[in-house]
Protein backbone atom coordinates (compact mmCIF):
# COMPACT_ATOMS: atom_id res chain seq x y z
CA UNK A 1 0.00 0.00 0.00
CA UNK A 2 1.43 3.43 -0.92
CA UNK A 3 2.55 5.83 1.77
CA UNK A 4 -0.36 8.31 2.17
CA UNK A 5 1.71 11.39 3.13
CA UNK A 6 3.93 10.81 0.08
CA UNK A 7 0.89 10.53 -2.22
CA UNK A 8 -0.63 13.69 -0.73
CA UNK A 9 2.63 15.54 -1.27
CA UNK A 10 2.78 14.38 -4.89
CA UNK A 11 -0.83 15.47 -5.50
CA UNK A 12 -0.19 18.85 -3.86
CA UNK A 13 2.80 19.41 -6.14
CA UNK A 14 0.62 18.77 -9.22
CA UNK A 15 -2.33 20.80 -7.90
CA UNK A 16 -0.19 23.95 -8.00
CA UNK A 17 0.00 23.68 -11.79
CA UNK A 18 -3.75 23.13 -12.41
CA UNK A 19 -6.05 25.99 -13.37
CA UNK A 20 -9.85 26.30 -13.40
CA UNK A 21 -9.97 25.56 -17.13
CA UNK A 22 -8.11 22.27 -16.53
CA UNK A 23 -10.85 21.16 -14.13
CA UNK A 24 -13.52 22.06 -16.69
CA UNK A 25 -11.75 20.07 -19.41
CA UNK A 26 -11.40 17.06 -17.09
CA UNK A 27 -15.09 17.26 -16.12
CA UNK A 28 -16.16 17.47 -19.79
CA UNK A 29 -13.94 14.51 -20.70
CA UNK A 30 -15.42 12.43 -17.88
CA UNK A 31 -18.97 13.39 -18.92
CA UNK A 32 -18.18 12.46 -22.53
CA UNK A 33 -16.84 9.04 -21.49
CA UNK A 34 -19.85 8.28 -19.28
CA UNK A 35 -22.30 9.48 -21.95
CA UNK A 36 -20.60 7.38 -24.64
CA UNK A 37 -20.72 4.27 -22.46
CA UNK A 38 -24.43 4.72 -21.77
CA UNK A 39 -25.36 5.37 -25.41
CA UNK A 40 -23.00 3.13 -27.38
CA UNK A 41 -22.55 0.05 -25.19
CA UNK A 42 -26.14 -0.94 -24.70
CA UNK A 43 -27.63 -3.74 -26.72
CA UNK A 44 -30.85 -3.32 -28.59
CA UNK A 45 -34.14 -4.12 -26.93
CA UNK A 46 -35.32 -7.65 -27.71
CA UNK A 47 -38.71 -8.24 -29.36
CA UNK A 48 -38.98 -12.01 -29.13
CA UNK A 49 -37.32 -15.15 -27.83
CA UNK A 50 -36.47 -17.92 -30.26
CA UNK A 51 -36.34 -21.38 -28.68
CA UNK A 52 -34.68 -24.20 -30.63
CA UNK A 53 -34.67 -27.92 -29.90
CA UNK A 54 -32.40 -30.24 -31.86
CA UNK A 55 -31.43 -27.40 -34.22
CA UNK A 56 -35.04 -26.74 -35.25
CA UNK A 57 -37.16 -23.78 -34.15
CA UNK A 58 -39.46 -25.04 -31.39
CA UNK A 59 -41.16 -21.74 -30.52
CA UNK A 60 -40.98 -17.99 -31.12
CA UNK A 61 -42.26 -16.22 -28.03
CA UNK A 62 -43.20 -12.54 -27.78
CA UNK A 63 -41.48 -10.85 -24.83
CA UNK A 64 -44.44 -8.66 -23.89
CA UNK A 65 -46.16 -11.04 -21.45
CA UNK A 66 -44.99 -13.60 -18.85
CA UNK A 67 -44.93 -17.17 -20.05
CA UNK A 68 -43.33 -20.57 -19.36
CA UNK A 69 -42.14 -22.72 -22.29
CA UNK A 70 -41.30 -26.37 -21.70
CA UNK A 71 -39.01 -27.82 -24.37
CA UNK A 72 -38.44 -31.58 -24.71
CA UNK A 73 -34.91 -32.77 -25.33
CA UNK A 74 -32.93 -36.03 -25.28
CA UNK A 75 -32.19 -35.72 -21.54
CA UNK A 76 -35.59 -34.43 -20.44
CA UNK A 77 -37.54 -31.18 -20.34
CA UNK A 78 -35.90 -27.74 -20.34
CA UNK A 79 -38.05 -25.02 -18.77
CA UNK A 80 -37.72 -21.48 -20.17
CA UNK A 81 -39.23 -18.54 -18.31
CA UNK A 82 -40.24 -15.36 -20.15
CA UNK A 83 -40.93 -12.01 -18.48
CA UNK A 84 -41.58 -8.67 -20.22
CA UNK A 85 -38.35 -7.74 -22.02
CA UNK A 86 -36.27 -10.69 -20.79
CA UNK A 87 -36.03 -14.48 -20.72
CA UNK A 88 -33.99 -17.19 -19.01
CA UNK A 89 -33.51 -20.94 -18.81
CA UNK A 90 -35.12 -21.69 -15.45
CA UNK A 91 -34.25 -25.40 -15.32
CA UNK A 92 -32.45 -27.94 -17.47
CA UNK A 93 -31.65 -31.65 -16.97
CA UNK A 94 -28.05 -31.14 -18.18
CA UNK A 95 -25.25 -32.05 -15.75
CA UNK A 96 -23.42 -28.70 -15.47
CA UNK A 97 -26.30 -26.19 -15.67
CA UNK A 98 -24.31 -23.60 -17.66
CA UNK A 99 -27.39 -22.28 -19.45
CA UNK A 100 -29.29 -21.94 -16.16
CA UNK A 101 -26.37 -20.08 -14.54
CA UNK A 102 -26.42 -17.46 -17.30
CA UNK A 103 -29.49 -15.96 -15.68
CA UNK A 104 -31.76 -13.44 -17.34
CA UNK A 105 -31.03 -12.49 -20.94
CA UNK A 106 -32.18 -8.95 -21.68
CA UNK A 107 -30.45 -7.67 -24.83
CA UNK A 108 -30.97 -8.56 -28.47
CA UNK A 109 -28.50 -11.16 -29.67
CA UNK A 110 -28.03 -12.77 -26.25
CA UNK A 111 -27.92 -16.58 -26.30
CA UNK A 112 -28.16 -19.39 -23.75
CA UNK A 113 -27.24 -22.87 -25.02
CA UNK A 114 -28.04 -26.09 -23.17
CA UNK A 115 -25.74 -28.30 -25.28
CA UNK A 116 -26.32 -31.70 -23.63
CA UNK A 117 -30.10 -31.36 -24.05
CA UNK A 118 -29.80 -29.72 -27.51
CA UNK A 119 -31.89 -26.69 -26.52
CA UNK A 120 -31.04 -23.03 -27.12
CA UNK A 121 -32.63 -19.70 -26.26
CA UNK A 122 -31.91 -16.59 -28.38
CA UNK A 123 -33.29 -13.09 -27.96
CA UNK A 124 -34.03 -11.32 -31.22
CA UNK A 125 -34.58 -7.64 -31.89
CA UNK A 126 -34.18 -4.94 -34.48
CA UNK A 127 -30.67 -4.05 -33.33
CA UNK A 128 -28.38 -6.79 -32.00
CA UNK A 129 -25.49 -6.29 -29.59
CA UNK A 130 -22.38 -7.45 -31.49
CA UNK A 131 -18.94 -8.28 -30.19
CA UNK A 132 -15.75 -9.66 -31.74
CA UNK A 133 -17.13 -13.21 -31.69
CA UNK A 134 -20.20 -12.24 -33.72
CA UNK A 135 -18.28 -10.07 -36.17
Amino acid sequence: MPDLPAVRGWLAAWAVHLRVGDGVVLALALACCVGSALVLWQGGRPDKAIVKAGGQVFAEVDLSAPRIVEVPGPLGTTRIEVQPGRARVASDPGPRQYCVRQGWLASAGAVAICAPNQVSLTLSGRRADYDSLNY
